[in-house]
């Protein structure tokens, strides 16, 4: 007897875990405290080149070329406009499957909603702590590179601003283990270097810090607001983007393209993965359809139209730097790692264009930090309507509309992240959680096309099912191969740190939220108890 209660007990649990949440209900639930509705299909494109071309352009891309500064990762050399034409396919499946739920479903949440509706609650709560992985490290690690071309920006002024702003202490702008490696690869103490506070080493990346500060107080103001900004930022980025692409092309030397892809195929899709990283704005689109105009019709464009436009840029980009500069052998600049657009025009003495570059990359990680921020915390809202975190932060600011609470959460956690987490373990990171997401979004779509055939699907993938599997072949086969092929301190701490994140997130499900979901049951079941009562005593 007491095995079978063990059983029944067991097999209820399961159950609970694996309730669906009919679509119908998040459209319900956004329709009663939803978010205001500003954004046209233009914003979305906007929003999305926003967050696409930015980081990938003016910082990762020089690491997928050449490679890890510390050489545990092998580059694609040339042949990096290969590399992102694999990931800019492993992401237009992915793109098909986001576009068909993000119209068929069009509240906060994006992977995290679309989950909840096919895999139920357990799958829908892991899914959407991935993504704050995602978000909110990508963020950090958007921050990071910040830094690197501000200091970049501001030693061209060299002559004018006072020394210490152009070489301020090492322990100012870098976290703790950049500025281990920083003092390990230019022969210094980092015993003297870093000061120590109550026997802790004390490094802050103080630009970051204060960046992340900035955009969290654009985002409480209001989303039209940040759509306005991260335009005005794409208009700039896209301009100097092309001075760059115009003005090197006539500097390319083609010996600089052999070998093509000097560490072949490994090189080819590790440049891929790396470069994945770059391209994970459309998806934040998908998190922000509560807050569209005409979702319908607006999201599907807004996704696939900024993935194609940011892949033509991304492929221009490639062919001209790796002609400009030697991105195979030993002899590759430290420049190349952290400021490459930039670092090449002023190697061609062209030190007027490269401060424009600088700007520009100023301009575009602002406007990538503004989405990736934004994205988080509508993934946290939704959830947190679904009583997975406090209901806390489903407040509103009575007067600019915005989840305030969220905002500013998201922004002091990314502020803490910047003390502990490099550029490299930021960026697989934020690799693992997007992949893992993508994953799921394909399998998504094909088990509601089973469970729900007849739900009105204004968009739908086309060649289902073999689009949607060849996403999760692309995404799972990067991932994995990545695993396989990375060495060193950083590739295995971002793969121990995404199996550590992946286990807490259980954790504080068994803890918090599913018991918390059990309570609301029960309260949603006196109450409605209770309205039928009054209904009976009424008659």
């Amino acid at each position: 007897m007491t095995k079978l209660n063990f059983t029944n007990a067991l097999t209820g649990i399961f159950g609970k875990m694996i309730t669906r949440k009919n679509p119908d209900d998040a459209l319900a639930g956004a329709k009663k405290g939803g978010l205001e509705k500003t954004l046209g299909v233009w914003d979305l494109i906007i929003l999305g080149v926003g967050a696409i071309i930015g980081s990938g352009i003016f910082a990762i891309v020089g690491i997928a070329a050449a490679g890890s500064a510390d050489g545990t990762s092998p580059g694609a050399g040339p042949a990096l406009a290969v590399s992102m034409v694999i990931a800019a396919i492993a992401c237009v499946f992915s793109a098909l499957c986001y576009s068909e739920f993000a119209t068929m479903i069009p509240v906060a949440g994006g992977a995290y909603t679309y989950t909840f509706a096919t895999l139920g609650e357990f799958a829908a709560w892991i899914v959407g702590w991935i993504l704050m992985l995602e978000y909110a490290v990508g963020f950090i690690a958007v921050a990071c590179a910040w830094t690197n071309h501000f200091m970049q920006f501001i030693k061209g002024f060299s002559n004018i601003l006072p020394a210490w702003l152009c070489n301020p202490p090492l322990w100012l702008i870098n976290d703790y283990r950049s500025a281990v490696h920083y003092c390990g690869t230019h022969g210094l103490d980092y015993h003297t270097a870093i000061p120590t506070f109550a026997g802790i080493p004390f490094s802050i990346n103080l630009p970051a810090i204060i960046m992340i500060a900035i955009t969290t107080a654009i985002l409480v103001k209001g989303t039209k607001d940040s759509a306005k900004m991260a335009g005005l930022m794409v208009v700039i980025k896209l301009g100097v983007i092309a001075l760059f692409v115009l003005a090197g092309m006539f500097y390319i030397k083609p010996e600089n393209w052999a070998p093509f892809a000097p560490n072949g195929f490994e090189g080819i899709f590790m440049g891929a993965f790396i470069i994945f990283f770059a391209y994970i704005g459309f998806d934040a689109l998908a998190t922000a359809a509560e807050e569209c105009k005409n979702p319908q019709k607006d999201l599907p464009i807004g996704i696939l139209g900024s993935l194609v436009v940011t892949t033509v840029v991304y492929v221009l980009v490639a062919l001209v730097l790796t002609g400009m500069l030697p991105t195979s052998g030993t002899a590759i600049p430290e420049g190349l790692f952290k400021a490459p657009m930039a670092y090449a025009m002023g190697v061609v003495h062209h030190n007027g264009i490269a401060g424009l570059i600088s700007v520009g990359s100023l301009a575009g990680l602002t406007s990538v930090l503004l989405v990736m921020h934004m994205a988080a915390t509508r993934v946290l809202f939704a959830m947190s309507r679904d009583n997975f975190l406090p209901h806390i932060f489903l407040k509103i600011h009575p007067k600019f509309n915005t989840p305030h609470i969220l905002t500013m959460t998201v922004g002091i956690v990314g502020i803490l992240g910047t003390l502990i987490l490099d550029l490299n373990v930021a960026t697989s990171l934020c690799n693992f959680g997007t992949f893992t997401s993508f994953i799921i979004v394909c399998v998504a779509v094909l088990i509601l096309r089973k469970t729900e055939p007849d739900r009105e699907r204004p968009f739908k993938v086309p060649f289902c099912p073999w689009f949607p599997l060849m996403g999760i072949v692309c995404c799972g086969g990067l991932m994995i191969f990545s695993m396989i092929i990375a060495k060193g301190d950083s590739a295995r701490l971002s793969t121990e740190l995404f199996a550590v994140w992946v286990i807490m997130g259980a954790l504080i499900y068994a803890s918090y939220g599913y018991p918390k979901n059990r309570k609301a049951e029960v309260t949603a079941e006196c109450k409605e108890i209770a309205e039928k009562d009054e209904i009976t005593a009424g008659i």
